[in-house]
């Protein structure tokens, strides 16, 4: 065994002992795409599936992280150990997280039973950070039975979110017009749960019934027994209405393992990890053999109009497979 990969064991088994420092050292390995990964990933496979991953999305200004805050605190006073991975919009200077979430969160940083942590898009338009599916599952070894991760809001490509959790909380606000720009972006067909933050502002009311008429209508598409997204009123700094949230949040998980969709979601976020990694690794392999074929005097020929774009592909695969 290489001396990383008995680096590797150390830092899982301290993860698994709940010592904070190590799990936020797995995510770092994680995130800067270490060459450990591979003995990483082989260490966590075990423990897939063991937490509870709660997303919260909507658009910015909502009270995203005020709701999160909120959650964590509802979720400690049940006993539960708590993981929060806030995916903020990367600085184009160094990569890293801007929004910084231990700070919005601060009155949960000192708790040794949460662990919070920022995680750059760096660039990834999904409203997810590329590395958050394994650092879910560093959380899940470390003990965390509950995962909150909150997104970047970035309208249309929020819907990313939907592949990642077990149960997705679409948040919006009154007076804010959330409710149509949702339904445009997409954002209300990733809903497991619909809450309306901000309830004791004007409008509150209103931005309820247009929610629940465009579910009326999109319910009318589904056949057979399906979830209906419930629409949860709050106000998250007052802590109003985050009882009924985590009720919801319950009912969603229980409904779930009736109807076998639990392991039916985790399947299919489970595929979808594994074919993106299967094609970075083919684009990877893929640039090597590209920078030595006939693509460059291909490319030159389309740009001379001797050949269209089609046929320039078709006779690269032939190169290359030929």
């Amino acid at each position: 065994m290489s001396s990383r990969s008995r680096d590797i064991d150390d830092l899982v088994v301290r993860a698994r002992q709940g010592q904070a420092r190590a799990v936020g050292r797995l995510i770092s390995l994680i995130e800067d795409g270490a060459p450990e990964l591979r003995a990483l990933a082989a260490a966590l496979a075990r423990d897939t599936g063991r937490a509870q991953v709660v997303g919260i999305t909507g658009p910015p200004g909502v009270g995203k992280s005020t709701m999160a805050g909120a959650l964590v605190a509802a979720f400690r006073a049940a006993g539960k150990r708590v993981g929060v991975l806030a995916v903020d919009p990367s600085s184009p200077f160094s990569g890293g997280a801007l929004l910084g979430d231990r700070v919005r969160m601060q009155e949960h940083a000192t708790d040794p039973e949460v662990f919070i942590r920022s995680m750059a898009t760096r660039g990834h338009l999904g409203g997810i950070a590329w590395a958050t599916p394994q650092a879910l599952r560093v959380l899940a070894a470390a003990g965390y039975t509950q995962v909150l991760v909150e997104t970047v809001g970035v309208g249309q490509s929020e819907v990313e979110v939907m592949a990642l959790a077990d149960t997705t909380v679409v948040v919006l606000a009154p007076g804010m017009g959330d409710g149509v720009q949702a339904a445009k972006a997409g954002i209300l067909e990733v809903a497991d749960i619909l809450v309306v933050n901000k309830a004791d502002r004007e409008g509150a009311e209103q931005t309820v019934r247009e929610l629940q008429h465009m579910i009326s209508l999109g319910r009318r598409e589904v056949a057979g027994p399906s979830w209906r997204p419930p629409i949860v009123c709050t106000t998250a700094h007052k802590t109003e209405g985050i009882d009924d949230l985590v009720a919801a949040i319950d009912e969603h998980r229980a409904w779930m393992l009736s109807h076998g969709e639990l392991d039916a979601r985790r399947q299919r976020r489970a595929e979808a990890e594994v074919e993106a990694i299967a094609l970075a690794q083919l684009h990877g392999r893929l640039g090597d053999v590209l920078r030595g074929s006939a693509l460059p005097g291909l490319a030159k020929r389309v740009v001379a109009g001797d050949l269209d774009v089609y046929r320039a592909a078709d006779e690269l695969i032939a190169e290359l497979t030929g």
